[in-house]
């Protein structure tokens, strides 16, 4: 760990549609970045802004005091820690690891036990926000895991993001991540539904969108993806598929712990749906493509 007031130095593991812009704000913060990710287009435009590449997870964590991952789900985020080279080979009694993908609660928690057990701390940190919020340094940030590593990472939370909320212990932040993708995925099929109706109805749906926005319907959903939902532009910010499996993950946490899920696995069906016709790749505001087709428009 530094000291004073040099900046920690940073590892970044998953430069997608999410970790590359986060990893540019980072640096822009002033932060001393090593990258790896697995394909190498990424790697070196940011080898060109100023960071280093390393070639495996192992070597980021050897060369970093604190290590951030942004991948896909649970098993990449496994095999990236605790696999052969990963993470927790290379870390060091006083690191610090930080997921910020999106994954299982129980995932979170064993490798925070692993890393435990080698003197290190560990927090999930999931975000919202989409590309846009990681792009302009706007992410929504749910914690878990310590408070003492909560406050030792706040500075990078900072650089990355603008409502940061610490909310308990290992699991804490990605149970938080599941609660929000289960609302904001019932919003989207809510305002989907409702401006399908209007047009099929003969109705101006951008009219209603805008009566709507005035009343207690109101949302920044309803603003935003109704937006796109009227422009047809379902250019990703979120992809359906990536939102269907936070949305497996709702559904598995909610066998664990008994809870009845059911409007959330009815719009899951709905994006397994979009999948299956290809269309996995949409944005989520996409859902109002397959309400569209269903409804007989264009």
């Amino acid at each position: 760990m530094t000291t004073g007031t040099q900046k920690e130095r940073i590892g970044l593991i998953g430069l997608g549609i999410m970790g590359l812009p986060m990893a540019r704000n980072l640096m822009k913060a002033g932060y001393s970045l090593t990258v790896n990710n697995r394909s190498p287009e990424p790697e070196q435009a940011l080898a060109a802004e100023g960071a280093q590449v390393a070639r495996t997870a192992r070597e980021v964590a050897e060369r970093s005091d604190i290590v951030i991952t942004m991948l896909p789900d649970s098993p990449q985020v496994e095999e990236v820690v605790l696999g052969e080279n990963g993470v927790a080979q290379g870390l060091r009694a006083g690191s610090l690891y930080i997921d910020m993908s999106s994954v299982a609660p129980s995932t979170a928690q064993k490798v925070a036990e692993a890393l435990k057990a080698k003197g290190a701390d560990a927090l999930d940190a999931p975000v919202s926000g989409g590309q846009v919020g990681a792009e302009q340094g706007t992410l929504s940030i749910m914690v878990g895991g310590s408070e003492a590593a909560f406050e030792r990472a706040r500075p990078i939370f900072e650089a990355v993001g603008k409502n940061i909320v610490y909310i308990g212990g290992p699991g804490a932040g990605q149970v938080t991540k599941i609660c929000n993708q289960i609302v904001v995925a019932l919003t989207i099929q809510a305002v989907a539904e409702a401006l399908t109706l209007a047009r099929k109805s003969g109705v101006d749906a951008a009219k209603v969108r805008e009566a709507l926005l005035g009343g207690f319907a109101q949302s920044r959903i309803l603003d935003l993806h109704g937006q796109r939902i009227l422009d047809g532009n379902f250019q990703p910010g979120f992809r359906i598929h990536l939102h269907r499996k936070d949305l497996r993950l709702a559904l598995e946490a909610g066998r664990e712990q008994a809870v009845p899920l059911p409007a959330t696995a009815n719009v899951a069906e709905l994006m397994n749906a979009m999948i299956a016709q290809g269309l996995g790749d949409l944005d989520h505001s996409g859902l109002a493509a397959l309400y569209a087709r269903l409804a007989g428009l264009d």
